[in-house]
């Protein structure tokens, strides 16, 4: 069943979609008046021309393109990036150039992707320990490496 979300396009670009069926996010494209070459390690903020009005308890993530990242180091600096259901911003992406070459971004580019995903509000409940596992304390690699 389809969830339907409001969306005000003020870009000169279509709507996201999803490439294929199976897909978790849509593509975002610059929407900019002119090409912005960044520098290595620069960074920028990206418009998208895009607001939405997400559901309470849903928040749309910004992630980088595996294909800008590989081919040209260019990745979203806060990866992922959120949007919380109560923001009726403009959707914006702060992109960075990790390789060592400048990279000229055109309007209309496919910059990062947008996912759509539910999410709890927790209230904590302090105690004195919580409960063991196998893995414990385990963390950043112990799990190994196959």
């Amino acid at each position: 069943m389809p969830m339907y979300i409001k969306i005000v396009n003020r870009s000169k670009h279509a709507l996201p979609t999803y490439a294929t069926a199976d897909a978790s996010g849509m593509d975002l494209r610059a929407n900019i008046e002119a090409s912005v070459t960044l520098q290595p390690l620069q960074r920028t903020l990206v418009g998208t021309g895009l607001y939405v009005a997400l559901p309470k308890g849903y928040e749309a993530q910004v992630r980088p393109r595996s294909g800008l990242a590989l081919k040209h180091g260019l990745t979203v600096m806060n990866s992922p990036g959120t949007i919380d259901a109560d923001y009726r911003g403009e959707i914006k992406v702060m992109l960075i150039n990790l390789s060592g070459e400048a990279f000229v971004l055109e309007d209309g580019e496919r910059i990062a992707q947008l996912v759509v995903a539910s999410h709890a509000q927790v209230t904590w409940q302090p105690v004195v320990a919580i409960d063991d596992t196998p893995r414990g304390q385990g963390g950043f690699g112990s799990t190994g490496i196959q």
